[in-house]
């Protein structure tokens, strides 16, 4: 395994890291932590959780599983969304407890939609409490993360209050973030991208995504990640598991990394123009929808009718196959706005939504 510095703080991650949100089975406590003790065994030494994470159940799962390894050879980040400082401060030591820790290591200002949202986290005390925290040693790294644009997140970086920044970034959607990787790395900042196989888009349209393989890649996945860890500002890639062969095949895909020239990267960016950003990546934040649709698996049928070409079988064939769900349930949208306002890469979840409907009553239509 190989490990980088992040940032100026002196503690070194490695390039591949543990995402604590896809337990396949989270209530299953043991089997769950060998998952994570499976990824310490291979290398990796950074894991990332959530209160919410897996019905939450994540941070438990973690505090059972790291508890007993050396202390100095695993670091854990977790986070809070709460703009007030006492329900900051509330949260912290709630998660101190299911982790069984003293301090946490990376500690995230959680989930910043904008520049208002920002502002908000200052005035209601969040980060001066997250401050005073760090002061008491509850808190090793102060971090933020986010889900603005580029530029709207250097600005936030900008404030000098952060040591580091977790963000999505993949061969889909980097023309939105770049700007916030390439601040954060010339202001000495650690930058961790979460999402780098595209919330599983990319492994799962191999053929589209085949133009990234160099001749080092024995798969796509290999080569998202080598695209992602090309970038020299980035310090960690945020992979969800599921199971032990997954992190064989990240691990395997690092072991001899090698990045991207810079004519190899300029070709790729050229090849992934803006289109590749209108593809969710399922990050879930739409979620929960007020008439109950399943905002991702609708999107994730989307993405399928962007890559397809516009193929109605294509899409068809995975909403009944793969989903098992009725795609009319789309046209049951009150338009009420919430999902886009939390769509962390300002999609037009209503329009989408609209033409799936549409598209499956023409469905029923021709099948009269």
């Amino acid at each position: 395994m190989i490990y980088r510095p992040f940032g100026r703080t002196g503690t070194e991650l490695s390039i591949v890291s543990f995402g604590g949100m896809r337990f396949p089975e989270p209530d299953k406590l043991e089997a769950s932590a060998e998952l994570v003790r499976y990824a310490w065994d291979r290398g990796i030494n950074y894991f990332d959780t959530a209160p919410l994470y897996c019905d939450q159940r994540s941070e438990t799962i973690l505090g059972h599983a790291l508890k007993g390894l050396p202390r100095a050879d695993f670091h854990v980040g977790t986070k809070c969304f709460h703009a007030s400082g006492s329900e900051l401060r509330r949260s912290l030591e709630q998660s101190l407890e299911l982790l069984q820790l003293d301090t946490i290591d990376f500690f995230y200002i959680w989930y910043l939609l904008d520049r208002d949202d920002w502002h908000r986290r200052l005035d209601q005390g969040a980060v001066a409490a997250a401050l005073q925290a760090k002061e008491e040693g509850l808190i090793k790294n102060l971090v933020c993360s986010s889900h603005m644009n580029g530029d709207d997140l250097a600005e936030v970086l900008a404030g000098g209050y952060f040591s580091g920044v977790l963000l999505g970034y993949n061969a889909i959607n980097f023309p939105y973030r770049q700007a916030a990787v390439e601040h954060a790395g010339k202001q000495g900042l650690g930058v961790i991208t979460m999402n780098p196989l595209g919330g599983g888009l990319i492994p799962r349209n191999p053929q589209r995504f085949s133009f990234l393989q160099g001749h080092q890649d024995q798969s796509v996945v290999s080569a998202a990640l080598r695209f992602n860890l090309s970038h020299p500002s980035i310090t960690s890639a945020l992979v969800g598991f599921t199971s032990a062969g997954e992190i064989d095949e990240a691990v395997a895909a690092v072991d001899n990394f090698a990045p991207y020239s810079a004519a190899e990267r300029s070709g790729i960016e050229k090849h992934l123009n803006e289109t590749f950003n209108d593809l969710c990546t399922g990050c879930g934040y739409c979620l929960p929808c007020p008439v109950n649709i399943p905002i991702p698996k609708f999107l994730d049928a989307y993405n399928q009718l962007i890559l397809s070409e516009g193929d109605s079988k294509t899409v068809s064939d995975r909403f009944r196959l793969h989903w098992n769900i009725d795609r009319r349930l789309a046209a049951e949208c009150i338009r009420c706005g919430a999902c886009e306002e939390r769509c962390t890469q300002h999609l037009p979840v209503i329009q989408r939504l609209t033409e799936l409907a549409g598209d499956s009553t023409q469905a029923t239509d021709q099948n009269k």
